[in-house]
Order: C-alpha cells, then sequence, then structure tokens
C-alpha cells in the first residue's frame, strides 16, 4: 500500500533538509527560534531571525552545562536567558549536537523532543 507523502517540502541536501525541519517544527509550535549547534556553538541549522538564532548557538553549549560555568557573572547571565530557553542535546553517529529553542515553557520540551527525532532521521541515525 503506497503512503501519500507527508512532507510537503524535502531536500536531498542534509543541511537544507535540518533548516526544513527546524522551520517545520518552529511554525507548528510557535517558537521563536530553533537551532542545531556543535557542542563548541557553531551554527548548523535554524530557524527564526537570524540574530536571535546566533545568541541562541552562542549560548547554547553554556545552557547544556551550567555547572561547568566558572565566572559567577557568566553564570548567572545562563541562569537568567534559560527562563525562556531550553537545551536538548542529540547523540548523532557517536557526537553530540544541541538543540536549543526560545518561547513558550509549555511547547518547548516537546518541540525539542519532535526536532531531534526528525534531526536524527535526516542525519541517518535513527
Amino acid at each position: 500500500m503506497h503512503q501519500p507523502e507527508r512532507r510537503r517540502q524535502r531536500s536531498e541536501d542534509t543541511l537544507a533538509a535540518l533548516h526544513l525541519q527546524l522551520t517545520y517544527i518552529r511554525e507548528v509550535t510557535g517558537l521563536e527560534a530553533l537551532v542545531l549547534v556543535e557542542s563548541s556553538g557553531c551554527l548548523l541549522a535554524s530557524a527564526g531571525a537570524t540574530p536571535t538564532c546566533d545568541e541562541l548557538a552562542a549560548w547554547a553549549p553554556l545552557l547544556a552545562t551550567p555547572t561547568a560555568v566558572a565566572n559567577d557573572a557568566i553564570a548567572s547571565r545562563v541562569a537568567m536567558f534559560a527562563i525562556d530557553v531550553a537545551v536538548r542535546p542529540v547523540a548523532v553517529l557517536g557526537d553530540q549536537v544541541l538543540l536549543c529553542g526560545r518561547g513558550d515553557a509549555v511547547t518547548r520540551g516537546p518541540a525539542l523532543a519532535r526536532a531531534a527525532q526528525g534531526c536524527q532521521r535526516i542525519l541517518g541515525v535513527a
């Protein structure tokens, strides 16, 4: 039995496919921004306003490991930033990347979980 294609847009290019995935999740959940970054904060894919995505990418590694921040001033800034943001580690081919989203606290967790599944599928992990 042939199932109709549920995705309206798709791409054979991995980075473009990741962008489409994040854009879709952002649109259906109402998140302000959603990014996929390396553990160093290097932006891999994003959905949302560029300045917001750049900011999320820069802060994501610190948000993922707030106890590793030794400077009290930076630690307090991380804590303030974390009020509106969630980070989810995603295992990818023996490494870890970070999904980071800003938006409504109720939708952030489920949105990141759904985005993680899509990113793993695109990257051939799931």
